[in-house]
């Protein structure tokens, strides 16, 4: 809402002032507007119209046995992982530092996340001071509100930085295929399965039309404009569990600037083959080679853990939840550490009816 003029600024054509010897009187306090409904109310989830084409069995850009759980109850994250104790931060230093997983949409459950760990009001309003946070990417498909995931994540930016914060954002694989089903629409482009297209892709892993509809240009040029590699604290953070990042460069700001230089130049199959990479998953899980790969990552850009997003954990763990969302297959109960220790899982699983992780870094216990 705008600033009101001073109250001594008569409006124009109006005296300068009240008659001699008439007292003043300030004007009473103008009525305080509601808080805007676009931030506090999801938007229904519409039906994905159908496929424009028909792809082969075998063809998954990401992978399709990740299911979208009919949920009856949100399991909304109080940390079970105890986050190390900090001496309080002086007011010119940096705050404590946040990361926040996959929330496809689920924009209720992300306001609840960050109110719990105190980063939020009741209102939805910044309330942190000067902490940090970061998010992993994938804010929208699947969910019912990935345009209001990110309106709320914009608008929090900007709280933060008033409040001597910050809040920012990388680029996950549904942010790259948004920008194509959105750029590139039905254009044929070279897959490992044959010809595909990003429209067809969005729609196949859950691509939600009321998101498509409420998509607009501010939208595009802030995904667009998004980080892939970022280190804070010793932490480096990303979106994917994959190796792919040292394809795009061998420093953090040359793998950015490397990504940034693909969207500019917005060939499709160019930015096809930037998504598929980013699709990738599972380096990180496997008992022998986890660790080492894991190791690339950290040799090549630094930082002594990888804080990822993109795999579920309970896809990490082995286990999978029912479709009809009964029985005990899935249990996250918070961030999950693997690969000797090098690498923190923050995907709760929040489309399979898990958790929407919220965490407070670096991570003790």
């Amino acid at each position: 809402m705008g600033a009101q003029p001073p109250a001594s600024v008569p409006p124009p054509g109006a005296p300068a002032g009240p008659p001699a010897g008439q007292p003043l009187h300030p004007p009473a306090a103008p009525p305080v507007a509601p808080p805007s409904p676009e931030l506090s109310t999801p938007v229904e989830q519409g039906g994905p119209p159908a496929l424009p084409v028909q792809l082969p069995e075998a063809y998954t850009p990401t992978a399709r046995d990740l299911p979208v759980i009919s949920r009856t109850d949100t399991l909304v994250d109080h940390p079970s992982v105890v986050p190390a104790q900090e001496p309080s931060p002086t007011p010119d230093g940096p705050g404590p530092l946040y990361v926040v997983g996959d929330v496809h949409g689920y924009y209720e459950e992300l306001r609840a996340a960050l109110e719990a760990e105190g980063l939020i009001d009741a209102d939805g309003t910044w309330a942190a001071g000067n902490a940090r946070l970061w998010f992993l990417g994938d804010f929208t498909d699947r969910g019912p509100d990935g345009i209001g995931v990110i309106d709320l994540v914009m608008q929090l930016s900007a709280e933060a930085a008033a409040a001597g914060g910050y809040c920012k954002a990388l680029m996950g694989n549904h942010e790259l295929l948004l920008l194509g089903a959105k750029r590139f629409g039905d254009t044929p482009v070279q897959s490992g399965a044959g010809t595909a297209s990003f429209q067809a892709a969005w729609l196949l892993n859950g691509g939600q039309k009321t998101d498509m509809d409420r998509l607009e240009d501010h939208h595009l040029q802030w995904m667009a404009r998004l980080d892939a590699v970022m280190e804070e604290d010793g932490h480096l953070l990303v979106h994917s569990d994959t190796t792919a990042y040292l394809e795009y460069g061998d420093s953090i700001e040359a793998v950015n600037d490397t990504v940034h230089e693909v969207l500019t130049r917005s060939d499709a199959d160019e930015v096809w083959d930037l998504f598929r990479k980013f699709t990738k998953r599972f380096a990180f899980r496997d008992e022998a080679a986890g660790g080492q790969a894991v190791r690339e990552l950290l040799d090549a850009y630094g930082g002594h853990r990888v804080v990822h997003g993109h795999s579920p954990i309970p896809y990490l763990l082995g286990e999978v939840g029912a479709e009809d969302g009964e029985g005990d297959g899935i249990a996250v109960n918070g961030p999950h550490v693997y690969a000797d220790g090098l690498a923190i899982a923050m995907d709760g699983g929040i489309t399979m009816a898990g958790k929407l992780l919220v965490c407070q870094l670096p991570l003790v216990g």
